[in-house]
């Protein structure tokens, strides 16, 4: 039951990924997979990720750098969207 749950899991984060992103790869999957967790955290127990934040400053920073990087990758998949 496990594995039949993890394939069918990893098959909507890749689907997912694809649709936001305009394609799907297992490192784009694993930074989407980081990205929406950290969202969650941080809408529903702000404390929680304001304590991660000052615990793991250098985490905080690639976290950073990975909610931009999804952002622009989303950003110029919408545009190439409108233009086609």
């Amino acid at each position: 039951m496990k594995k039949k749950f993890d394939e069918q899991l990893d098959g909507l984060l890749e689907k997912y990924t694809e649709l936001l992103l305009g394609e799907s790869s297992p490192e784009l999957q694993e930074k989407v997979k980081a990205w929406a967790l950290y969202t969650h955290i941080s809408k529903s127990m702000p404390p929680l990720a304001k304590h991660w934040n000052e615990q793991y400053p250098d985490a905080k920073e690639t976290m950073k750098n990975v909610v931009k990087e999804i952002q622009e990758l989303n950003k110029a998949h919408r545009e190439k969207k409108n233009v086609n």
